[in-house]
């Protein structure tokens, strides 16, 4: 869906995110499968055949949703020729940095190079419901901090150590590394992070920067695209300091376009409780992040395409996006989220497009 125009800036790459579950777990003979990761897979190939440039996946732990995001995207690769696969976001709280450079290398080599990671902290207010599972994390903070510099690391091709004699095929003292090394994997890996100084050092680290669809309360009364616009420069700044340019910017919002009343109905009824009104533009909120911190969500918009694909041109920080991603609502049906993508792509994404490409103005 990325187009050019002749005259100005390459209009911005249209993705989605969507929550695929492992649920519908059955058993035939030999054989056991999952209906919630066929109708994922049904999904992309969907967004595939609409055009959508990229589809990202959340991931969950001791959840229905996907646990192992790669393996599954992994499979998708296999299944599809073009679309760009990604997580929105893997938790590095359960992660182990070694052990996810190789499989971001292998699951990007079985995608064809399209693998489009995301990675970010976690879950810091229910630590106490993962450590049988995945360890104690004392420090929740500098863990995330160390697996991410020696993620960064590894994928950048640091010696970790010198073979031995029972390293077969290469010499005593020959340099080793994370294999495999996989050329462009480490330029496409992204940070997911809320506040400024997280996206600064996305910035300076030449990481890509993921922005969602709340950013931390800090107290000023702030709304949230002023407080989601600083982060986003932040991040500019220091990857223009560093080095690297402008970065790439992907920001998610959940703006839904609907085309009749028992649609609205429909939609209304999947959004987050405390949100849900009977209007059509579910305005801010403010509340608790999944972290447990305080922080602002962005407004939701269920409305006709033309009044989404407006809302989506007058907000400051998708206009200085290079990546927008429309997020599915939870819930709803295969059919459902096949429908919703065929709508944005046809009636949202070319206005949008339009707009964005001139800097402003009106569709003509």
């Amino acid at each position: 869906m990325t187009a050019r125009t002749p005259d100005l800036r390459e209009a911005p790459r249209i993705g989605f995110v969507a929550q695929i579950e492992h649920t519908g777990i059955r058993s035939l003979g030999r054989s056991v499968t999952s209906g919630g990761l066929e109708e994922g897979i049904e999904l992309f190939l969907a967004a595939e055949d609409l055009g959508y440039d990229v589809g990202y996946v959340r991931t969950r732990h001791l959840q229905d949703t996907l646990s192992s995001p790669l393996l599954f995207l992994a499979a998708l690769g296999r299944r599809t020729a073009r679309i760009e696969l990604g997580t929105a976001v893997i938790p590095l709280r359960f992660e182990n940095a070694g052990r996810l450079a190789e499989d971001l290398a292998t699951a990007d080599l079985l995608t064809g190079g399209r693998l489009r990671p995301g990675v970010s902290s976690g879950y810091s207010a229910h630590e106490a419901m993962y450590t049988r599972a995945f360890g104690a994390v004392p420090e929740r903070a500098e863990h995330v901090d160390r697996v991410l510099h020696d993620l960064v690391a590894l994928l950048d091709g640091e010696i970790v150590a010198g073979a031995d004699s029972h390293v077969e095929e290469l010499a005593a003292g020959s340099p080793l590394r994370l294999q495999p090394q996989v050329p462009g994997l480490r330029d496409r890996l992204a940070y997911g992070a809320a506040d400024p100084r997280r996206a600064a050092r996305a910035g300076r680290l030449g990481l890509r920067l993921q922005l969602a669809t709340m950013a931390p309360d800090d107290g000023s009364g702030r709304p949230f695209a002023a407080l989601q616009l600083e982060a986003l420069e932040a991040y500019r700044s220091a990857s223009r300091e560093a080095g690297h340019g402008e970065g790439h910017v992907m920001v998610s919002r959940q703006m839904i376009p609907v085309r009749s009343d028992a649609e609205l109905e429909r939609y209304l009824t999947l959004l987050p409780r405390e949100r849900a009104t009977e209007a059509r533009i579910v305005g801010e909120h403010r509340g608790r992040e999944i972290g447990g911190h305080d922080a602002v969500f962005s407004e939701l918009v269920l409305d006709q395409p033309a009044a989404v694909a407006r809302a989506l041109w007058e907000d400051p920080v998708v206009r200085a996006a290079d990546e927008i991603v429309l997020v599915l609502p939870l819930g709803a049906s295969l059919r459902e989220q096949q429908d919703l993508l065929r709508t944005f792509g046809a009636l949202v994404v070319p206005p949008l497009q339009m707009v964005l490409s001139r800097g402003g103005g009106e569709p003509s």
